[in-house]
């Protein structure tokens, strides 16, 4: 019994399974995306792909964000002697926040959307493919 290899779909082919996985890859970045990136069934799939490795940009930005708002939040605490450290951890909350909204977005819309800084870095980088 031979398998055939599936055949990818048109750009308008966005099947809800399609608009599930991209969702879950914002939501449960960076675990989802490289499993959709390694699965062949899905990584054919244009939607999906594009999704996940938008997601993985994002989730490298707010790594880089994450860094910067330690340093700021340790400079801040030691200079206040802890005072600005009751109100400052917020800012470690706020990278959740495109998370979410672009994990209702990529499941709601069914559309391809540009994250403003990340897909035109990636994009100028090879790395992602605008549709």
């Amino acid at each position: 019994m031979s398998q055939v290899p599936p055949v990818a779909s048109a750009p308008g082919d966005i099947t809800d399974n399609d608009k599930l996985m991209a969702a879950l890859a914002y939501f449960f970045s960076p675990l989802v995306p490289v499993i959709i990136l390694l699965v062949d069934t899905m990584k054919i799939r244009p939607y999906q792909k594009y999704h996940a490795l938008q997601s993985l940009g994002l989730f490298a930005a707010t790594m880089l964000y994450s860094v910067v708002a330690c340093v700021a939040y340790t400079a801040c605490s030691f200079v206040t002697m802890g005072i600005l450290a009751m109100c400052l951890w917020v800012i470690f909350l706020l990278p959740a926040i495109p998370f979410i909204y672009y994990t209702i977005i990529a499941y709601t819309r069914g559309q391809y959307f540009e994250i403003p800084v990340v897909t035109k870095f990636m994009a100028q980088q090879g790395w992602l493919t605008m549709p």
